[in-house]
Formats: C-alpha cells, sequence, structure tokens
C-alpha cells in the first residue's frame, strides 16, 4: 500500500511540476490538432482519421514553453532516439504506427530532417509511443519497443511505416515480418520482449506523457518547447528547428558572456 501510494503521490507532483504553462500548450497539442484525429461520433470510443492534419496557429508557431522543453530525455543509450544527446535542439514526437499522419510525416518529412539537422548534430529526435487506435496501435508500439531492444528501432520504424504497411495491420505475425525486415536478429527475443511487462510499462509511460500534455491526435510534436501539431510542410519543421539552434545558440553565448563577466 505505501507503496501505491508513493507511486500516486509522484505521478500527482510530475503533473503539478509540469504545471501551468502546459495548460495553453494542451489547448495547441490537442484543440488545434483535433481535426487530425479525434473520437468517432459514434460514441463506442474508438478514434476515427480525417482527411487532413491540423495547421498550428500563428501563436503555436511562436509560443516556446520552459514546462515542455524538460520533457526532453537526453538519454545517450535510448534506443528510441536518434542524435546527439547534447545537441542544442531536441524534437519529440508523438506518434502511432496506424496513424496515416504520422506515415506520411516518416516517409515525406523526417528523413530531409535526419539528413539536414540530424547528422550535422544540430537534431536530436525522441520518439514517444501513442497508441489510440485500439489493439493494433498498442501491439505495434510494443513491437517497435522490442524492436529497440536489439537496437534496430528506426529500421523497424521504416518498414512499419512503408506505403500500405498498415493495411495489414499489426497481428503477432505480421510484427514478426516487421522485425525481420528490420534486421532483428533474435526473433525468440523480440517476442518475448514485445509481450512483456517492461514492453507495455514503456509503452504506457510514453502515452501517459502525451495525455498529460492535452495531446488529442497524432503526430503530435514538441521541438525545444514549441508544439507543432499534425504532419505539417516541411518548412514548419525547417523553421522551428533553426530558430530554436539560434535561440540555443545565443542562450549558450550569453551564457559565456555572463561567466567571463562574473570572473572579472
Amino acid at each position: 500500500m505505501p507503496n501505491n501510494g508513493n507511486k500516486n503521490g509522484n505521478k500527482k507532483s510530475r503533473n503539478i511540476a509540469i504545471g501551468a504553462g502546459v495548460v495553453v500548450a494542451a489547448v495547441l497539442l490537442g484543440v488545434a490538432s483535433y481535426t487530425a484525429t479525434k473520437p468517432d461520433d459514434s460514441g463506442n470510443g474508438t478514434v476515427k482519421e480525417e482527411a487532413a492534419g491540423a495547421a498550428p496557429s500563428t501563436d503555436a508557431q511562436a509560443g516556446v514553453y520552459p514546462e515542455l522543453e524538460k520533457l526532453a530525455r537526453r538519454d545517450a543509450k535510448d534506443p528510441l532516439a536518434q542524435g546527439r544527446a547534447d545537441a542544442p535542439v531536441v524534437m519529440i514526437e508523438y506518434a502511432d504506427f496506424k496513424c496515416g499522419f504520422c506515415g506520411k510525416f516518416a516517409r515525406d518529412t523526417e528523413p530531409g530532417l535526419v539528413k539536414k539537422y540530424v547528422d550535422e548534430g544540430t537534431l536530436r529526435i525522441e520518439w514517444r509511443n501513442f497508441p489510440i487506435f485500439g489493439e493494433d496501435s498498442e501491439r505495434a508500439a510494443r513491437g517497435a519497443w522490442a524492436a529497440g531492444r536489439q537496437g534496430r528501432f528506426w529500421q523497424f520504424h521504416e518498414a512499419a511505416y512503408a506505403e500500405g504497411s498498415k493495411e495489414k495491420g499489426f497481428g503477432d505475425g505480421r510484427l514478426k515480418e516487421l522485425a525481420k525486415q528490420a534486421g532483428v536478429k533474435d526473433a525468440d527475443r523480440f517476442a518475448a520482449d514485445m509481450g512483456s511487462d517492461a514492453a507495455k510499462s514503456a509503452v504506457k509511460k510514453d502515452q501517459e506523457e502525451a495525455y498529460g500534455l492535452g495531446a488529442a491526435a497524432t503526430p503530435s510534436f514538441v521541438i525545444n518547447g514549441r508544439p507543432i501539431s499534425g504532419a505539417q510542410p516541411d518548412q514548419v519543421f525547417d523553421q522551428a528547428i533553426e530558430t530554436a539552434a539560434k535561440s540555443a545558440k545565443a542562450a549558450g553565448k550569453g551564457a559565456k558572456s555572463a561567466d567571463k563577466g562574473g570572473s572579472e
């Protein structure tokens, strides 16, 4: 009982610590993206996709929230991340493998961001599993996590988001096929990891983080504290990343100037 109380207390404290700034950000990540993926009007609790992602407003483009920036984990050993742990810009991506707009982003936009910003050290991408389309989504998220345990998350990510992949579903057999395509060597370990409590816990942690921010649709992004909703055009991400990089550089210069001034 005391342990459960501590868990609940810690969770409550963390939610409070994220704080008031997220109330505004929740509107940006949730309400502004509501037309991209939203609850089915049938009332059965399912979620359906609309024809187009929701474009962020001008205010959303301009808004940067320190509370959101703190969500970057910067764990150098995180297999669900790519890019330097100390990169000046971190883009957190909340996404679902059943989401068509997530697939569009993965195929059309993300490779360019990797080539342009990740490879040269400016950007780090941190993936968060945010399954909202039911059991298939949950299984795919656990499968991706399991592939990551063998260092093949991003290869699995590419295979799962390939054109036409989500239409084949994400049953256990299909996930094993995707793991094989991704170069996962130990199929038995993959299956065990995918069904483990650790996989369920990791997915739930990411999912609760997204819901805690008010995210109601996929994909949702946070770039150095700046929320972006939907699979936006490339230039939206370019602008956000370059603006964040300039701000980080300026902050670094400011810190050096302050240190120099203090020593004189």
